[in-house]
């Protein structure tokens, strides 16, 4: 397995275990319609590899990635604000314990978070980018 692979199951990994102040009851790697889940199904998140840039470090074949990974995240409530903000704060604190995704990666940062602003009520959304950089030898990223 890559290690792009190994740092994105390292994510859901991560995803699935928390548990303080929000626990997940859906979380994929495949894009989900959030209409035709169950009540019981939120909040859910499904998480995306996005853009990546790569380079040299040395001239014997280790290069350096950063890729950013988005994750998409629903919670429905009738307090969608604070839903939103308590998902936000748990996806974050989930990814702070451990920066090195299993020791496949250098480091790890949330770098944006978006909502959809009330667009999409009774249900809140929001996306997370997610940068991880890592390095790897040249023909086995």
């Amino acid at each position: 397995m890559s290690i792009r692979e190994n740092i994105a199951d390292h994510l859901i990994d991560t995803l699935s275990s928390m548990s303080v102040p929000v626990m997940l009851k859906k979380i994929t790697r495949e894009p989900f319609d959030y209409e035709l889940l169950s009540n019981a199904q939120f909040p859910a998140v499904w998480l995306q590899s996005a853009d990546e840039n790569r380079g040299d470090v040395t001239l014997s074949g280790m290069r350096e990635a950063t890729i950013n990974y988005r994750i998409v995240g629903f919670v429905k409530s009738s307090a969608i604000d604070t839903a939103r903000n308590e998902l936000i704060e748990s996806i974050e604190k989930a990814l702070e314990v451990d920066r090195t995704r299993g020791g496949y990666a250098l480091d790890t940062q949330v770098l944006e978070v978006d909502t959809d602003q009330g667009a999409t009520t009774p249900v809140g959304g929001i996306t997370m980018v997610t940068q991880v950089r890592y390095q790897y030898m040249r023909g086995e990223s």
